[in-house]
C-alpha cells in the first residue's frame, strides 16, 4: 500500500481519525495507562503524545521528535487475521518515515522494567541504534 503525502503531523488522517483518537485517550487499557505514566515524565526530554493519529491508523504512543511509534498488543493481535493487518499498519508506518517497537500486554504487566530499557534505549542519542536506529525491539 503506498503511503499518502505527507500532511501535517498527521499523515493525512480524516476527522473521523481524530474523533475516534479523542474518544481512545479516555478509554486507555490498564496497560496503556501504566506505560503512559512513565513516557509523560518525557524520558530523555523526548515528548510523547498518546492515541496520535496516522492515516487512517491511530498509534497508541508517538515521539514526533524521533519519529517513534510504541504500540501495546493485546490479545487478538495474536489472531492471524489480525496479524496480517499489524504488517500492512506497520508498512503504512514505516513508508512514513515513523519506526515503530511494540510490546505485548503480557510485557507492560510483568516486566515494565525491561519495556522502559527498550524505550530509553531508542532514545538515547549517542548509542549508534538509539534514538530511531535500526534495531528489532520487537518483545
Amino acid at each position: 500500500m503506498k503511503s499518502p503525502s505527507y500532511i501535517g503531523m498527521h499523515f493525512g488522517a480524516p476527522p473521523k481519525i481524530f474523533k475516534n483518537a479523542r474518544i481512545l485517550r479516555g478509554k486507555m487499557t490498564a496497560e496503556e495507562s501504566l506505560l503512559w505514566d512513565y513516557l509523560k515524565t518525557k524520558p530523555y526530554g523526548y515528548k510523547f503524545r498518546r492515541q496520535h493519529p496516522c492515516g487512517l491508523y491511530i498509534l497508541d504512543f508517538y515521539c514526533h521528535h524521533i519519529r517513534l511509534s510504541i504500540e501495546i498488543d493485546g490479545d487478538y493481535h495474536l489472531k492471524q487475521e489480525q496479524i496480517v493487518k499489524d504488517l500492512e499498519r506497520t508498512q503504512f508506518i514505516n513508508d512514513c518515515g515513523i519506526k515503530e517497537i511494540r510490546f505485548t500486554n503480557d510485557d507492560i504487566n510483568n516486566n515494565m522494567r525491561r519495556v522502559a530499557e527498550v524505550i530509553n534505549f531508542e532514545l538515547m542519542p549517542n548509542t549508534p541504534l538509539g534514538a530511531g536506529g535500526e534495531t528489532n525491539s520487537k518483545q
